[in-house]
């Protein structure tokens, strides 16, 4: 089974659920970004301290910061395997992180594209209740998903480690469908 992964795809499209569950069933860690940003911030971290000091200012962490905590979590997995997600979201992400990868010895072995149509996600959005959930915010949301992250999916699949999963059906099913790809 592959072990260094990398989940793509729209908001909405159950990523989150999905890398728990794998990284759950096979006793990998799931690095999901914004949790890291939150951990490092909570532990009081140099990084954590930057990172706060950003996000209160109301900005983005620069990509440097971001992989500089990422980089601080893989070298603490002591080669686990470990589960992406939230980034990289820009092809520049991802060539930032590549170089750091391959120093840590520890390659994308796969990158798993959670794909769901529109009006499926649309519909999945709106039944979750948020408040930031309506259908203008969405819709854009997956505008700037199309926009900024979607440039990935070919920039993975020329590397030859872009796997496609159909979002649709039960969790259980998607489950199954990426345990099985990534076998």
């Amino acid at each position: 089974m592959k072990n260094r992964l990398l989940f793509l795809g729209p908001p909405g499209a159950g990523k989150g659920t999905q890398a728990a569950r794998i990284c759950d069933s096979n006793g990998m860690k799931h690095l999901s970004t914004g949790d890291l940003l939150r951990s490092e911030v909570a532990a009081g971290s140099e990084l954590g301290k930057e990172a706060e000091a950003v996000m209160n200012r109301g900005e983005l962490v620069s990509d440097q910061l971001v992989l500089a905590i990422v980089e601080s979590q893989m070298k603490a997995l002591s080669g686990e395997g470990w589960l992406l997600d939230g980034f990289p979201r820009t092809v520049p992400q991802a060539e930032a992180l590549e170089p750091l990868l391959n120093e840590l010895k520890q390659p994308i072995e796969a990158v798993v594209l959670l794909e769901l149509d529109d009006a499926v996600l649309i519909t999945r959005m709106l039944s979750r209740g948020r408040a930031d959930d309506n259908e203008d915010v969405i819709r854009n949301r997956l505008e700037v998903y199309r926009d900024k992250t979607a440039p990935l999916i070919s920039y993975y699949q020329n590397k030859g480690l872009l796997v496609s999963v159909p979002a649709q059906g039960s969790v259980e099913e998607i489950t199954e469908r990426i345990s099985r790809v990534l076998s």
